[in-house]
């Protein structure tokens, strides 16, 4: 397994590679392979319904206190907004101290607006309409729409009547923990064709965009791929540090699903590798089973982070005066649509776009000037997810006195995949005062 996860780490970071280069050669050759990277990312989506409704349901059904279930959830949600909200603050400083749309000049009445109409008249959710939103239709429809959000819902209110029944339950806990298994072996077959999805998602990135859209608005793009590093160093790094963790030793232990998530632009691909990772980090599966799959709505740190510096980057490049008190209503409105980002296909679009119209006086035509770039920001959008969802896992763990730290420390000390029976054997000698050697 180890060999195999350290192939899987080489192959994905090749391809990844080779994509980028054959779309820069042959752009036409490389814009037609989309196919291949959106075809692996709903091979991953397929899974990712099951796997939370397993992961959920076994989590709440053995902790078996309802009490325990709501407390993890208000954590989550407390945490998620904290977290976000610095990060829309920090959008908001960088973008005033690097002020990346400076000396364009743009006229926003020469912009053109068709490219951007799917976004502008695309309907944000409300905050009640977000909220009944959760709701599904029914649970089959939960299902085929993947929608995140409804399922967890429904694991939720499915694994609390599990917990209810007690001993009646546990053929069907049985049941459910053997089907668990095979979703996850589902998982690891799927993750075979990663390099081949990273492959075809980066050459179709770079044959449609082009470098040269990279070039033209780089001084953004710098902007963006830097605050969300020092978000992810500082913010982050302070929050494994309480927890008695070391960021870079994590950010090397999910080099793969990093990997993934860059070649695929979607936090998404990874999710179910995830959360793998972080029950075998030592996190609680049941707080693994709420945290993640809530923070894919509500824990965008990337998308916040984007939202905040993308508005006024559109402010600078059109000449917009916005005054301090403008700034801090855009990160009050931002606090409260961002939480449907995620609800809606375009989301972060549709959410600036929404924003901009609340706020009035930045023209909403500037999104046009971020069509060309935005693909290529998602990739760093989705890894600062992705990053923040695992660190909110060990926060929520270590905030419910559920980490396992010995074993947390000792899977970051080892690189890439070490095997449940060397971590079982390296804490023999803990207790004998013996050095153990492998």
């Amino acid at each position: 397994m180890r060999k195999l996860r350290q192939s899987l780490y080489l192959q994905v970071l090749t391809a990844v590679f080779l994509g980028a280069l054959l779309g820069y050669v042959r752009p036409d050759w490389g814009a037609s392979l989309k196919p291949l990277g959106e075809g692996f990312i709903k091979l991953v989506k397929m899974l990712i319904g099951p796997i939370i409704f397993l992961t959920v349901v076994m989590g709440i059904a053995r902790m078996g206190d309802m009490k325990k279930v709501g407390r993890v959830g208000g954590k989550g949600l407390l945490y998620f907004e904290v977290l976000t909200t610095i990060a829309l603050a920090i959008g908001l400083v960088v973008a005033n101290v690097a002020r990346p749309g400076s000396g364009m000049n743009i006229d926003a009445a020469t912009l053109n607006t068709k490219a951007i109409s799917a976004y502008t008249t695309g309907a944000h959710l409300t905050t009640i309409e977000f909220l009944m939103n959760i709701i599904p239709k029914d649970v089959a429809d939960a299902f085929a729409k993947g929608d995140i959000l409804q399922i967890l819902l429904f694991s939720m209110l499915f694994g609390s009547a599990l917990a209810f029944i007690k001993d009646d339950g546990v053929p069907v806990m049985r049941f459910l923990d053997g089907l668990n298994k095979v979703f996850f072996r589902l998982v690891a077959m799927v993750m075979r064709l990663a390099p081949i999805g990273a492959f075809g998602a980066m050459a179709f990135t770079v044959g449609t965009y082009g470098l040269h859209t990279l070039i033209s608005l780089g001084k953004l793009v710098a902007c963006f791929y830097l605050t969300s590093t020092l978000f992810v160093i500082l913010i982050l790094g302070l929050v494994m540090r309480w927890a008695g963790l070391s960021i870079f030793k994590f950010l090397r232990f999910i080099r793969e699903e990093i990997l993934i998530v860059l070649g695929t632009s979607s936090s998404e691909s990874a999710l179910p590798l995830m959360m793998e990772k972080m029950e075998r980090l030592g996190c609680s599966k049941s707080v693994v089973g709420m945290v993640i799959p809530m923070g894919y709505s509500f824990n965008l740190d990337g998308t916040s982070i984007y939202l905040t510096l993308a508005a006024l980057f559109i402010a600078q490049a059109t000449n917009t005066p916005v005054t301090l008190g403008q700034q801090l209503y855009i990160l009050t409105i931002l606090l409260l649509t961002s939480k449907g980002a995620a609800a809606v296909t375009g989301g972060g679009f549709i959410t600036l776009a929404a924003t901009l119209s609340v706020v009035g006086n930045i023209p909403v035509a500037g999104l046009a000037l971020l069509l060309g770039i935005d693909r290529f920001m998602s990739e760093a959008r989705a890894i600062t997810n992705l990053i923040g969802n695992g660190v909110a896992s060990v926060a929520v763990s270590k905030w419910e006195g559920e980490l396992d730290l010995e074993r947390a420390r000792y899977y970051l000390d080892h690189p890439g995949e070490v095997e449940e029976e060397q971590f079982q054997l390296s804490r023999i000698p803990a207790v004998a005062g013996v050095p153990y050697e492998a």
